[in-house]
């Protein structure tokens, strides 16, 4: 599967965030690739705005992950795996907890644990080309 999305401001994240959410289909585990500052978090809040989230979508990089709720009150968790310094931090947070749901979850900073990621996800990588940011879904 591979498709690209262009956004050149906020407000044009959500389309692409309604695009890309029709692309998920039934994955929920989308992981999310990109330089410091391209906009991973930008994009993880108009997806979870365009599904409804009520809660207050913020960075994870301290917390490591975040949980929110949507109108329904099913749970999402947005990962930042920045500052994790070993895959033993990442066991100690019961990661396999997460993973293992039905919520959606989205990962930034992935590298570091590449191995323990659920098989079954969707890769995004961002890259900010000129001001506008470039979505594409990889392999």
């Amino acid at each position: 599967m591979s498709s690209v999305f262009y956004a050149n401001n906020i407000k044009e994240l959500e389309v692409v965030a309604k695009s890309l959410i029709e692309v998920f289909g039934i994955q929920k585990k989308i992981v999310f690739f990109g330089e410091m500052g391209v906009g991973k978090t930008s994009l993880i809040k108009s997806i979870c705005r365009v599904l409804n989230v009520k809660d207050v979508v913020t960075s994870p990089t301290f917390s490591i992950v975040n949980e929110y709720f949507d109108n329904k009150g099913d749970s999402f968790y947005h990962f930042d795996f920045f500052r994790i310094k070993n895959k033993e931090e990442v066991y100690d947070l019961g990661y396999e907890e997460y993973f293992d749901t039905d919520s959606f979850c989205f990962i930034e900073w992935p590298e570091k644990i590449l191995n323990l990621l659920p098989k079954e996800r969707i890769n995004l990588k961002m890259i900010n080309e000129k001001g506008k940011r470039v979505i594409k879904i990889i392999s």
